[in-house]
Order: structure tokens, then sequence, then C-alpha cells
């Protein structure tokens, strides 16, 4: 590595590093709005996050979960009959098919129960890399940095990365965030997408790492 672009590598390192500790103070009880008792229960919300707020999923959940909570239930399923379930949520249908899905692989492959390896998790129906670490850093406490539109949004227009697409930005994420605060800079960045560093009009006036940004509107 040439020295420019270690130094620039640095640099990145240390300004995540400022970026995180102001957001910090900014939302101290950040973490996870989903409500969930299991970590099948948890992979259950993760899924129907996807283009749905935690709200919408925890109105859906709530009661879904009172009656349905485990994979032989959903893997036994009639699908339409799921479908209805979650309808509450964004493409619901193709949630349905996926939790169904990930149902019967966990119950063919993994003994019912949801593994706690990144891989593992991948190889589950509906389960990309977003949902894979926010799985290993909430369900299991491991590290892990889940990307989604909101962390892939503030990030680059932070000029912490210059990452085209979720995936892109994780990976890029890790290189300057030291692993054990992955998890915590995937709900820092949320809070922060959700409330100020908004997609359409950003609250640049309200911003408390205002000073720091790059200012990358995309």
């Amino acid at each position: 590595m040439c020295y420019l672009c270690y130094a620039c590598a640095m640099n990145k390192k240390i300004l995540a590093q400022k970026i995180l500790d102001l957001l910090q103070t900014q939302y101290p009880d950040a973490g996870t709005m989903l409500k969930f008792s299991s970590t099948f229960e948890l992979l259950v919300a993760v899924v129907l996050s996807a283009q749905s707020t935690d709200a919408q999923v925890n109105k859906v959940t709530t009661e879904m979960f009172k009656k349905y909570n485990t994979p032989h239930e959903f893997a036994s399923m009639d699908i339409a009959e799921l479908e209805e379930l979650v309808r509450g949520v964004g493409i619901y249908k193709n949630k349905a098919k996926a939790i169904k899905g990930l149902s019967k692989v966990l119950l063919d492959r993994f003994n019912g129960e949801v593994p706690g390896k990144f891989d593992d998790l991948m190889q589950l129906p509906g389960v990309g890399r977003k949902t894979a670490n926010v799985m290993m850093a909430v369900g299991f406490n491991q590290p892990g940095l889940g990307v989604d539109t909101h962390v892939h949004r503030v990030a680059n227009r932070l000029g912490l990365v210059m990452a085209k697409n979720p995936d892109q930005t994780e990976l890029s994420l890790k290189k300057i965030i030291p692993v054990d605060r992955w998890s915590k800079a995937h709900h820092l960045f949320i809070f922060h997408g959700r409330r100020v560093c908004t997609a359409r009009k950003p609250g640049c006036g309200r911003c408390v790492v205002e000073a720091l940004c790059q200012k990358v509107i995309k």
C-alpha cells in the first residue's frame, strides 16, 4: 500500500471514530426496535423489515407470534394463510415465501435452530448480508454490521465510504470501524438516518456531526 493510500485509510478510521463518538452521545439508547422473544422470532422480524418500518413489523408480529412462532408451524402452514398474516408489511408475498422456505431449511438442516454462523445464515431463503449481519449482532451478540438504506445513505453522505450498493458499503465500513463497534455503528447510523439525515431533506442544521460531514448528497 502506498503512503497516500495508507494515510487516507487512517484518516477514514479516525473520522469514523469521531463520528461514532458524537452519534453515541446523541443516541445513547440506539438499538433494535424490533420485538422478539427468540432468535427465530428475530429472524422472521428482520426478514419482514425489508422495505418496511419497524413499527409496521411489530404490529404484524405482535399478533402473529401469539399464535405461531416456531419453524415447524411456519413450514407446515399454507402459503396463503402466511401471506394473510404478514400482509401488513411491504412485498408480503415474497416475504411469506421466504419465511416458509427458511423454516423448512432450519428443520431439514439445522435441527430447527437458527444457526449462529454467518455463512450458515446466508444459506437460508430470504437472508442476505444485511439480515445475516443483524442476526449475528442482535441475535448472537457477535460482530455484525448490517447495512440497510439508512446506513448506506448516511455512510456515503458523510464521506466515510464511496460505495454503489449496501454490500460494498458494509465491506468498506468494516475496514475503518473497529470490530467491537460494528453492531452499535449499525444502530447509530439508522437512528441518525431516520431522525436527521433523511433521504429527501437532511436536517444539516441540527446534525451533531455536521462539522465532520463531507456532504456527499446523493
